[in-house]
């Protein structure tokens, strides 16, 4: 069984159609690049595989589940969408300890995690954090109920050069831990070496679904799939 499967989802806002009928799946134990143009539907996908868009029509799945329907869903899957909801009072610790709370976690992995994403200030004020420190924090929260899949939006945002290296090791270890990683991102040149398949999208259509090694030069590849469509 695919750790996430996607069958036929599509997604319309008014006469916009976002997502037209999408199928593709994820791997267990992989890293899976999940690209596409500004527009092309990615973040709407991402959100109807965590249950937090409805589809038209089509269902999405996490180890053959519906999200919503997910007995411990933060012990299953954790998501970075985006890196901005913090309270800009709380600490990093507090802000991790609140939601091992709120979730039923055990607060012992406030630090685990912390260490986990190399976030030395867990006792500083998110509201001091630069947008790269957010987003290990974000990281840091999506990691709490040590989940067998992750999903990942634009997760290089904000990152130093240092910090995209570190990123690329840390989604590496994961699938070799034998989690699943499904990422978007526009840093076609990391996503290159740190992806095992790739998956094209555009104007919410599945462009390409293939191991990263039948693409040769990513970016190039890429550009000219989205350019044919």
């Amino acid at each position: 069984m695919s750790a996430i499967a996607v069958t036929n989802i599509s997604k319309s806002f008014g006469k916009v159609r976002a997502v037209s009928d999408l199928s593709f799946t994820v791997g267990s134990g992989t890293v899976t690049a999940f690209l596409g143009p500004n527009g092309a539907g990615k973040t709407t996908t991402l959100r109807m595989i965590l249950g937090l868009v409805k589809p038209d029509r089509g269902t999405a799945t996490i180890h053959g589940t519906p999200y919503l329907h997910l007995r411990r869903p933060n012990t299953t899957v954790g998501a970075v969408l985006e890196a901005t909801s913090f309270h800009p009072g709380r600490t990093a610790r507090a802000h991790l300890t609140a939601l091992c709370v709120a979730s039923g976690l055990s607060t012992d992995r406030v630090g685990q995690v912390l260490d986990q994403v190399g976030l030395a200030a867990g006792d500083r004020r998110v509201g001091g954090f630069s947008l790269g420190m957010r987003q290990r924090l974000a990281l840091a929260s999506a990691l709490l109920g040590d989940p067998a899949v992750l999903i990942l939006d634009e997760p290089a945002n904000g990152l130093d050069p240092e910090g995209i290296h570190w990123l690329r090791g840390f989604l590496r270890a994961l699938a070799a831990g034998g989690c699943t990683v499904l990422v978007s991102s526009h840093v076609l040149a990391e996503m290159s070496v740190v992806a095992d398949r790739v998956i094209v999208v555009n104007k919410g259509r599945l462009v390409v679904e293939a191991p990263m090694a039948d693409f040769g030069d990513l970016e190039e590849a890429y550009l000219e799939l989205v350019k044919e469509w």
